[in-house]
């Protein structure tokens, strides 16, 4: 009789862990894997990101935070915030203006050859992203992807965790001047 207490403890124990680890994936985080190189050098190619998927129900997306949205069902892209909602976004001679503003993005390799854009106004409840490898990333510049629906938000990417030699935490990065 032990045993069946035993392996129904042990049945309920497992069954307990799968639920709450289902739970945890579907509303607080989730686990994306780098794909392509559109956010070198700050993501390297098969990185494994943890994303907050809960934090934009408390408060807006905000300039630099590396967020995960989904473009086309079934295909998701890790991008930059650079521009949210009544921001006038710019680039002109490869320097990128957020309301007339140069912005510092000390996380670019090297964003010089970037063609110019602009100006264009984020409408209300989009997001205008960019990939920090910026000659390499289909992003808001690109009709295909434009400006990017809050509503197609899955969460910001806080934390590298895989590989475990390059585990960090994903910094904003930006400020004005």
């Amino acid at each position: 009789m032990n045993k069946w207490k035993e392996l129904w403890d042990w049945t309920r124990s497992i069954l307990i862990a799968i639920i709450l680890a289902l739970l945890i994936r579907m509303f607080l985080f989730e686990v994306f894997v780098v794909e392509g190189k559109s956010m070198y050098p700050t993501l390297q190619e098969t990185e494994r990101l943890m994303v907050n998927k809960i934090v934009y129900h408390f408060e807006e997306p905000g300039l630099g935070d590396v967020i995960v949205f989904e473009h086309e069902p079934g295909r998701d892209f890790i991008k930059r915030v650079i521009g949210v909602e009544g921001d006038r976004v710019e680039i002109v001679q490869g320097r990128l203006y957020i309301n007339n503003r140069a912005l510092n993005e000390p996380y670019l390799n090297d964003g010089r050859h970037m063609y110019d854009y602009g100006p264009e106004i984020v409408p209300p409840g989009y997001l205008f992203v960019l990939g920090d490898h910026r000659q390499n990333s289909m992003d808001s510049r690109d009709p295909r992807v434009g400006f990017v629906s809050e509503e197609c938000l899955k969460g910001r990417a806080f934390l590298i965790f895989w590989p475990p030699w390059e585990a960090r935490v994903i910094d904003t990065g930006v400020d004005e001047h």
